[in-house]
């Protein structure tokens, strides 16, 4: 029997729905939900490695919203729909286990390391796009566009302090880009978080070869969750 995914207004819901929806347009392998406390956690993979050997770092896209505090649940789903009550969704039958959602960014830890402008991962977003579009001769097939993909988003930017350009693409793809805002940088391990007011980006993989100098300003970039 499908079960309600209750959250705390319309307003939330639709908010989840356009999240899932972005991850689907981006081609993201599901999204997964986490919610205990009446916090729900939208996590989705802009970016991950396709095999052993693939080099492809994992990028994460996140969004915190509130739900039900009855409402306990991790599972990864394919897609959602509307539920018989505005502030309801609905899940699907049954969920899936890709294996990007085995590998968790930490809850805690986490070091300030400077900000970017969200000007500056706009403009590397739109230039990747760029690329992947010329990048493409006409009849490629699926692999050669996943490779070329994965070359171009996977590549450590030096204007994004040298995480990988696939960083900018998350945030694009699933708008968290929103006019002038300074995004703040942390860093905890081998995973790098980029919160911007909309939501966060986490990166986690071999592109990152560490960051370089970052401006720093006094001003705050947002809260580090929302």
């Amino acid at each position: 029997m499908t079960r309600p995914l209750v959250l705390a207004d319309a307003q939330t819901a639709r908010d989840v729905l356009t999240f899932a929806g972005r991850a689907a347009q981006a081609g993201a392998d599901g999204v997964r939900l986490q919610a205990a406390d009446g916090v729900l956690a939208l996590t989705s993979a802009a970016l991950a490695p396709q095999s052993l050997f693939d080099q492809t770092p994992t990028v994460l896209a996140m969004r915190i919203v509130r739900a039900d505090p009855e409402l306990h649940c991790d599972i990864v789903v394919d897609e959602l729909a509307e539920g018989e009550n505005p502030h309801e969704l609905t899940l699907p039958d049954t969920g899936r286990a890709p294996a990007w959602a085995g590998v968790a960014p930490p809850r805690a830890q986490w070091e300030h390391v400077g900000y970017l402008t969200a000007q500056t991962v706009a403009e590397r977003a739109q230039w990747g796009i760029s690329a992947v579009a010329h990048g493409t001769a006409p009849g490629s097939g699926e692999e050669a566009v996943r490779a070329l993909r994965a070359r171009i988003w996977g590549e450590p930017d030096d204007a994004l302090s040298g995480l990988p350009r696939g960083v900018a693409f998350a945030a694009h793809a699933f708008g968290f880009i929103n006019g002038a805002e300074q995004v703040r940088i942390t860093r905890s391990g081998r995973w790098t978080r980029l919160a911007f007011a909309r939501g966060h980006v986490l990166s986690r993989g071999p592109a990152v070869t560490g960051l370089t100098a970052v401006r720093s300003t006094a001003s705050s970039a947002g809260s580090e969750t929302r």
